[in-house]
């Protein structure tokens, strides 16, 4: 999750919104193939650590003991913080794919638990679960690219959701007890909520220019609502 990106205080210049045509539909297809890129660097990436000789060793150091992967989740807050404050610089556009580009890494670190466990109890439910994901985004990206409605008024829910729900996860791990389904249920809800609210600001409040900004937003979105739709689906076996 990432409550850092703020569109508003974007740097001066013309809103997708308001800019011509061409200039917008440029904007959006920019934002839309950095975001399919930086899905396939973090598939790509997968690939490499789950077949890392000694990975097993890494998902026992994490999430096998209650200090690793609250460790793991302090250092991905961190990092995420960094890479969105980079993915927007207004001065470097070197600095704004390395903010990308450190994000996907961190993304695909944080992941590697998970899905080495997945590929465990069923190797099926990896792609079954990226399917509906994108089925899920294509959906909700649809809904906003048709209504055209600003869905910027989910920005306070969605922050104080995503503060509460890591505030529960921190104790879960400190109390070792189990959130249940309907906590990821919750989850699903708030990441489809994130993907309304950063595709409407794709639409209306992002600036010509802010598309690798743009990207790393709905990536972490997309990112979020994988991974609890897989949880949802491992649960079931």
């Amino acid at each position: 999750m990432s409550f850092s990106e703020n569109p508003y205080q974007a740097p001066a210049g013309f809103f997708a919104a308001q800019a011509a045509a061409d200039e917008r539909a440029d904007f959006l297809t920019k934002t839309y193939v950095h975001l399919a890129g930086a899905i396939a660097a973090f598939a790509a990436l997968e690939a490499i650590l789950l077949s890392l000789p000694g990975i097993e060793n890494f998902v026992a150091l994490t999430a096998g003991t209650r200090y690793g992967w609250l460790i793991v989740l302090g250092l991905f807050m961190l990092v995420s913080y960094i890479a969105d404050n980079w993915a927007q610089s207004a001065t470097s556009v070197g600095t704004q794919y390395l903010g990308l580009g450190l994000y996907v890494v961190a993304e695909a670190i944080i992941f590697v638990p998970l899905l080495y466990i997945a590929q465990r109890i069923d190797p099926g439910v990896i792609p079954t679960a990226a399917a509906a994901t994108f089925v899920l985004f294509g959906l909700l990206t649809a809904i906003v690219f048709v209504t055209r409605k600003d869905f910027s008024f989910l920005r306070t829910i969605l922050m104080f959701g995503g503060f509460a729900a890591m505030g529960l996860i921190v104790v879960a791990i400190l109390f070792q007890f189990a959130l249940g389904p309907i906590f990821t249920y919750a989850m699903i809800a708030l990441a489809c909520g994130y993907i309304l609210y950063h595709t409407s600001n794709v639409l209306h409040h992002y600036r010509i220019g802010q598309h690798v900004a743009a990207a790393l937003a709905l990536f972490a979105s997309v990112a979020l609502l994988f991974s609890y739709i897989l949880q949802l689906f491992m649960s079931r076996d």
